[in-house]
Order: C-alpha cells, then structure tokens, then sequence
C-alpha cells in the first residue's frame, strides 16, 4: 500500500461541499449515524483513555445509531437509538471543528469540518507517528482495500484531486477491523445508564453537545471492559471528570474556529499569508504540536 497524501487530507476533512457527487457517502453498515460528521474515526478503548490521560478529552466526540433492521434499540428524546440489552452503543471519535482549509489538491481554502489535529497550513497531522495517532488512521485505507471496498483515495481521484493510491496492495499486518464480534467494549461501546441521557441525545443529533455531554461518554469507553458490556465505574467516574476538565490546546482551538468560521464550504476571507498567520495564533501558538512540512520525511 503506497499513498500519495501531500496536499490532500481527503479522509480528515468534509469536503462534500467542494465536490458532492465524488464524495458521496462514508457511510458503512446498516446503521445510520446519530451525527452528520464525514468520516469519524473510531478510537479504541485505550486509545480513549490515553487522549483523556494526556489532557486532551476536549478532543473527543461520541457518536451514537439509529437501529438497522432487527436491532435492540432504546428510545430517548424521542430518537430510537441502536442498543444491546437496552443500552445505546456508541463510538467515541475525534471531534471536527471548521478550519480555513485546501483539501484534495485544491487551491483556494474555505471552511470545511476538519480533524481537530489537522494543521490547516501543512494538512498534516499533528499527532502522525506518535503514540496518540489513532490505529485508524495508520491503518487507512488497508480494510477498504482488503475487502475490495471504495476507499477515499479513490473518491478524490474521481474529483480530479490526483493520483492517490499509488499502490493498492493491502498491507499483511492488518489489526482486526474497527467493528466485528470483537468491538464490543474496546471499540463500540454500550452507555449503561440509558436514563441518564435524557437531553443530551437530542444535543447530540442537533450538534449543540456540550462538555459534559462528551466527557460521559469518553468515561462510559474508558470504563469499558473488552469483550463484554460490564464497565468499572471507578474509572468510568474518574476518566468522565478528567475529560470533562481538560483545558487544551485543541479544545481552545476548536472554540475559536468554530467561533471564526463562515459557512460550510464558504471562500475564506483571508489571503494566504493571512490565514496562515491565524493557524499560528490559534494553534501553534497555543501549544500544538508542529508538522514536519512535505519536504521532510513524515
């Protein structure tokens, strides 16, 4: 498996607005999500627990399911969510903040929902080779390609975004897939206090969550245990409060863009230079992590 990525970030930004038709749909399975985020990507257990470890719980978002055909489901603010024995399963991803971004081989930047650790300027990841860099993304687009699936280096390409998939032979060191019989509690998760999410489901659909709503279910994942749908609720506890306080970087950052931000795929009213003198102000200088750039090895 061999990438072309320079100039792209196709699969960490929503670029259905610069071409519809091409993006089309990430959507996999049978059940639809509770949120419009374009490809979230879903964290495992530890990789949760380590964000929320680092201080970086503000990073995260969950997502929840409408129920497929013959799903359990739990109705809550009038939403019938998919469960297991009642209880909403979810997903905890990274949450995607609009940035002044020029994604797939474009020139002009626009806001566009990008990964929280993108950095706009290079459209490099911050955390890439890292022990934070999701297992997600150092595996894309190996379980599309095994499975002979569409991958989004193949929607870009139809954009006219260049070539991309420079080779498309899956890599033989593949982890399980993200979702299977394995998921549960280390990477789909059941929240087991359904009763409790009166209200915050209905922020979540409408996208008005708050801190509180995502810190309690970055606790429900990082109090899970693998395999089955018991949670320790000591850590549960623990990991909810600790990412309910986080005070990052990123968490600051996503605040002032979405502050910033015009509308979805509008021109950024910014030239070059400008805009990025802004990313330096509101990411780097507030304590992110810098990019290598695409004239060194990453």
């Amino acid at each position: 498996m061999e990438l072309d990525c320079e100039g792209c970030a196709g699969c960490c930004v929503d670029w259905r607005p610069l071409d519809p038709a091409a993006a089309g749909s990430d959507r996999t399975g049978p059940r639809p999500p509770l949120d419009d985020a374009y490809d979230l990507v879903p964290l495992t257990r530890d990789e949760v627990a380590r964000f929320v470890d680092d201080g970086l719980g503000d990073a995260l978002i969950p997502r929840l399911f409408e129920p497929a055909e013959r799903d359990d489901s739990v109705r809550i603010d009038g939403v019938d969510l998919a469960a297991v024995d009642g209880r909403p399963v979810f997903v905890v991803g990274l949450r995607k903040p609009p940035k002044p971004v020029a994604p797939i081989g474009t020139d002009e930047p626009r806001w566009l929902d990008a990964c929280a650790f993108l950095d706009p300027t290079t459209l490099q990841c911050r955390i890439h080779d890292t022990d934070r860099y999701p297992r997600t993304c150092s595996t894309y687009p190996g379980h599309n390609l095994d499975l002979g699936a569409e991958t989004e280096c193949d929607r870009v390409e139809a954009a006219g975004g260049g070539d991309r998939l420079l080779d498309d032979e899956p890599p033989e060191d593949l982890p399980a897939p993200a979702f299977g019989p394995q998921a549960l509690g280390a990477t789909v998760f059941a929240y087991p206090d359904p009763d409790a999410l009166d209200g915050v489901v209905a922020r979540l659909r409408d996208g008005a969550g708050t801190a509180d709503d995502r810190a309690r279910f970055a606790g429900a994942a990082v109090g899970s245990r693998p395999g089955s749908l018991s949670v320790t609720r000591d850590r549960m506890a623990e990991a909810r409060e600790r990412a309910r306080e986080a005070d990052s970087w990123v968490g600051r950052a996503i605040g002032a863009w979405t502050e910033r931000a015009g509308d979805d795929g509008e021109r950024v009213a910014l030239d070059r230079d400008a805009r990025d003198r802004l990313v330096r102000e509101i990411e780097d200088d507030g304590g992110a992590p810098g990019t290598p750039g695409w004239n060194s090895e990453v």
